[in-house]
């Protein structure tokens, strides 16, 4: 049985379709009752859409909305990556 807390640790394996059939299924149940899950989900899908459309093109601005400490966090981690 499939519950809240377990359900994160199961989200990246059923986003990407590698959770098997049996744990899907249970996976599907929950999602079927709890609201609360398929909002994080829809956050965490969402999360992942925009990180891999944020390095689609390097040049472009980065949003007036973004704080400026956040850009300086991800500079300084791609500088530490290299």
């Amino acid at each position: 049985m499939i519950t809240c807390r377990t359900f994160v640790e199961f989200l990246m394996d059923y986003t990407s379709g590698e959770l098997p059939e049996s744990q899907r299924d249970d996976f599907d149940r929950h999602l079927a009752d709890c609201v609360a899950c398929v909002t994080y989900m829809n956050t965490y899908g969402e999360t992942i859409r925009l990180g891999k459309a944020a390095f689609q093109d390097p040049d472009a601005e980065v949003p007036a909305e973004v704080p400026a400490d956040l850009v300086k966090a991800i500079l300084a981690a791609q500088r530490d990556t290299r």
